[in-house]
């Protein structure tokens, strides 16, 4: 599954355009390499997001790691159940 398709389908990014900007920007990480949103992933990767910086924060990086790759649309509920968070 491509990388832009699971993050939507994930629901860690609100729509596909917003992955494709974050992939293409190099916010992206996957296996701690930037990444296209074209990338093919597989169980087991681990997606790191960086968000930009505001004035107030500091740079946020948030990981997870892939436990499972659906072949469709998933509810909203089970979206959840595809990824864990890793601190």
């Amino acid at each position: 599954m491509r990388l832009d398709k699971f993050l939507q389908i994930s629901r860690l990014v609100k729509r596909r355009t917003v992955a494709n900007t974050l992939c293409s920007r190099g916010k992206v990480l996957v296996n701690t390499k930037t990444a296209k949103a074209g990338k093919t992933l597989k169980i087991g990767d681990r997606i790191t997001i960086i968000s930009d910086p505001l004035p107030t924060e500091p740079v946020q990086e948030l990981t997870y790691q892939i436990l499972e790759l659906p072949s469709g649309n998933v509810s909203k509920t089970r979206a959840e159940t595809l990824y864990r968070r890793i601190e």
